[in-house]
């Protein structure tokens, strides 16, 4: 219902901001919603407490928000209080940014290496990515794994590319135990 709930406002958002040009400037706002939300607990508490009244949230809404954001921003958490779905605000904004991503062809990997990666080697990472995807930019996070022993993963959404000497050892070592079973 949750996943439902984030496709359903996040794709209102998203067609919203496209209709009045707004793509990234909601964007930007989305991401300081989503931090205020996660760093300041008050806030989220108060959004979602059940014996605060809908109209009291959305007059703490516009007393809050009204001259730092957008119609757009101030009119989709007006209505995400009036239905009730303030719970679902990360998940929403989430959906969003990841459609704003795929509308403009930024993807996001994930490097895993075995050591700390220098400048030139993320850069050269970066740009053989582009080479061989439909981006055009990338949201790079990298993290060493010294347990990988050497190589790298590379994670782009739901695709990974493990050329990692521990997954080649284990490849090794299953194919090693297949010619034992064979023989026997």
């Amino acid at each position: 219902m949750a996943k439902l709930v984030s496709k359903v406002y996040g794709d209102a958002l998203f067609e919203l901001a496209l209709e009045k040009n707004m793509l990234d400037e909601v964007w930007s706002e989305t991401k300081v919603l989503a931090d205020v939300w996660k760093s300041d607990n008050g806030f989220a508490d108060m959004m979602m407490h059940p014996r605060i009244d809908k109209d009291e949230k959305i007059k703490f809404i516009k007393d809050v928000f009204e001259d730092r954001a957008s119609e757009v921003i101030m009119g989709f958490l007006a209505i995400l209080v009036e239905k009730g779905r303030t719970a679902e605000l990360l998940s929403v904004l989430d959906y969003y940014s990841d459609r704003v991503m795929e509308y403009k062809n930024i993807g996001v990997a994930e490097v895993t290496s075995a050591v700390e990666l220098t400048d030139r080697q993320k850069k050269d990472v970066e740009d053989r990515l582009l080479e061989v995807t439909k981006y055009v930019s990338f949201q790079m996070k990298y993290i060493v794994d010294a347990g990988l022993i050497g190589g790298m993963i590379i994670r782009i959404g739901d695709r990974v590319l493990d050329s990692s000497i521990r997954q080649k050892i284990n490849t090794m070592s299953r194919e090693l135990s297949r010619i034992q079973l064979n023989q026997m």
